[in-house]
């Protein structure tokens, strides 16, 4: 027998999910057509969203080939207000969650893995 809580553990967890997935592609449609053109943005790709605090904000994770990630990630915490803003014009629900990014070096860690697996095999 399934328990109650259990159940609606679950669906919380599904829902944050869906909240997350929605507002990463909403807010990479926002990049993508408000901020095409820029020099620091332009370049940066949603790889992943996660729902924290009750649905209360989403932490959204880019990557960017730009070498300065710093400048990257002071522009996009700049422009935090205005994407929000164009996210509650896009978003069909009562509350708009904060948006919070962060960095994601997942691709340059598993280069690095590579290098060294690499230069393992050359020994």
């Amino acid at each position: 027998m399934v328990n109650a809580n259990m159940m609606k553990k679950q669906n919380n967890s599904n829902r944050a999910e869906r909240v997350a997935s929605k507002v990463q592609t909403l807010v990479a449609e926002i990049l993508r057509s408000q901020f095409g053109d820029d020099e620091l943005l332009g370049g940066v790709s949603l790889v992943g969203a996660v729902a924290h605090g009750g649905l209360q904000f989403v932490r959204l994770f880019f990557y960017s080939h730009n070498k300065n990630i710093a400048d990257v990630q002071r522009r996009l915490d700049q422009e935090t207000k205005t994407i929000r803003y164009e996210l509650a014009a896009r978003m069909n629900q009562k509350y708009v969650p904060e948006i919070r990014f962060e960095y994601d070096d997942t691709l340059e860690r598993a280069a690095r893995i590579d290098e060294i697996f690499a230069k393992l095999n050359e020994k």
